[in-house]
């Protein structure tokens, strides 16, 4: 019996030594996965490169909060606050909205709140770009334009068809005061179309009415 123990004993021993190098390495798979919580898989270019990737992206977003917090909202265009007839004229029209500085800072705090300033600002350049007549300031606004709001790279990019992208490539070639004038037109189109109802339904448009509505009453 006491032969049999220690055989038995003997087996066990060998047995845990066989499986203590599995047993140590597959702890330390474990562990290694443990620590890059974003990884499925265990191969060893996981080990930083989801990390690399996902910390370079927060800081990315940091710095780019930073940027905005440093350098402000654009800013919106000066003008007197609107009057209760003024406010009333935008339900009207989109035109009649855009034609008024408090229509158009108005509706660009709106498009703001649905991440779609840019249609607004991008609009607004071109305009600017209009009242332009030195060439050579034409072409250093002309080429910001494109890469603020053309540019598939931009943050900025407004949404254009193919036909109209084309034009302006063309028109870059030699740009002028109406370089962007078919895109302009298609962003305001879009705005008209699809951003104008809700600003008219937004708790922004409605606040601003009931203000102006109720300081008329106590007039």
């Amino acid at each position: 019996p006491m032969g049999s123990e220690r055989m038995e004993m003997r087996k066990r021993q060998m047995a845990a030594t066989q499986e203590t190098p599995g047993a140590a390495q597959a702890q330390h798979s474990t562990g290694n996965r443990g620590s890059n919580a974003c990884c499925f898989c265990w191969c060893c270019c996981c080990s930083c490169s989801c990390l690399t990737v996902r910390n370079q992206d927060e800081e990315r977003a940091r710095r780019t909060s930073q940027e905005l917090q440093a350098e402000g909202i654009p800013n919106c265009e000066e003008s007197p606050a609107p009057t209760l007839e003024e406010v009333n004229a935008w339900a009207q029209s989109f035109d009649k909205l855009m034609l008024t500085p408090a229509g158009r800072n108005a509706f660009r705090e709106f498009l703001r709140t649905e991440f779609s300033e840019e249609n607004m600002l991008f609009w607004m350049a071109c305009e600017e770009l209009k009242q332009e007549s030195n060439k050579s300031v034409i072409e250093e606004k002309a080429r910001l334009i494109y890469e603020d709001y053309i540019s598939i790279l931009s943050p900025k990019e407004v949404s254009l068809d193919s036909r109209v992208r084309e034009v302006i490539n063309r028109n870059m070639l030699e740009p002028s005061q109406h370089t962007f004038d078919d895109a302009q037109l298609q962003i305001y189109t879009l705005m008209h179309r699809d951003s104008y109802p809700r600003f008219m339904n937004s708790a922004i448009y409605k606040d601003l009415l009931q203000s102006l509505s109720e300081k008329s009453i106590e007039a």
